[in-house]
């Protein structure tokens, strides 16, 4: 149990590997994948998909999305973060029992109230252990500390788990233009460079026609929360544009084994 006035922090897990663990050297980083990306004026998104590999890999894809909050900083007082379980195999989503995510840039506060709120329902768990070394939420987290002004977090960790169980979590959480909703994926693994934008174009005709139903886990490895959004969108309405699709033979690896990183925005 926890004591009075006790908070608990849980510690960047993939700092000094996935993303540089110096405040000074994240930061210029982060900076200078926001600066190469053109801003564009069009209305603000409700919700992003965003890849969550190392920062040389898939930074540059990952700032074409964050670049679109440059304008809304002041306005985005949550974000709610999904994104697929890598380490840990349970059912359900998993969120956190700490009160803070701390990154080299800082801590950021979780949303207790709203996280309280959502565990009544049979699918959400509250899993640290989901939490604890996983990579898909963490990388996200400096550019929105760089990005956004005050906000605080729902962190999720989604695991075996449908659409609909999904799409429930993000309806209840979703709220007005202050929450902002960020699913973590990359798309294809490991195949040769012409394969994998084969298949990336797929699942991009896939996402942009908010179609989860055609996605499976060759098209993302966060299908799970990505088809949750996708559901969630169909029924507001919303419309997906695409930002950006490039694998990491475009960024920073060779081309004879790629990961696919897509960038895109629904408004």
């Amino acid at each position: 149990m926890r004591g009075q006035g006790e908070q608990r922090i849980r510690p960047p897990a993939v700092a000094g590997s996935f993303y540089p663990a110096d405040p000074g050297e994240l930061q210029d980083m982060v900076q200078r994948f926001l600066h190469d990306v053109r801003t564009v004026e069009t209305p603000p998104p409700k919700a992003l998909i965003v890849p969550h590999a190392g920062y040389i890999y898939s930074g540059p894809v990952a700032a074409s999305a964050y670049a679109r909050l440059r304008r809304q900083h002041a306005h985005i007082r949550r974000v709610v973060l999904l994104g697929p379980s890598h380490r840990v195999a349970f059912r359900g989503l998993a969120v956190s029992g700490a009160d803070y995510f701390a990154t080299p840039l800082g801590t950021v506060a979780l949303d207790r109230e709203a996280i309280t709120d959502i565990l009544p329902l049979p699918q959400v768990h509250e899993l640290d252990q989901a939490h604890a070394l996983e990579h898909s939420l963490e990388v996200h987290l400096p550019f929105l500390q760089t990005l956004l002004d005050d906000f605080s977090l729902v962190p999720i960790v989604v695991g075996d788990a449908s659409a609909e169980e999904v799409a429930e979590v993000i309806e209840a959480l979703w709220d007005g233009p202050e929450t902002l909703i960020v699913v973590s994926s990359d798309l294809s693994h490991y195949h040769d460079y012409a394969t994998a934008q084969r298949l990336d174009r797929r699942t991009t005709r896939a996402i942009e026609s908010l179609r989860y139903e055609d996605l499976d886990y060759e098209s993302a490895c966060g299908r799970n929360p990505v088809s949750g959004l996708l559901l969630v969108a169909r029924r507001h309405g919303l419309h997906v544009h695409t930002l950006d699709l490039r694998n990491s033979g475009d960024t920073a690896g060779p081309r004879d084994q790629v990961v696919g990183y897509g960038a895109w925005e629904l408004d």
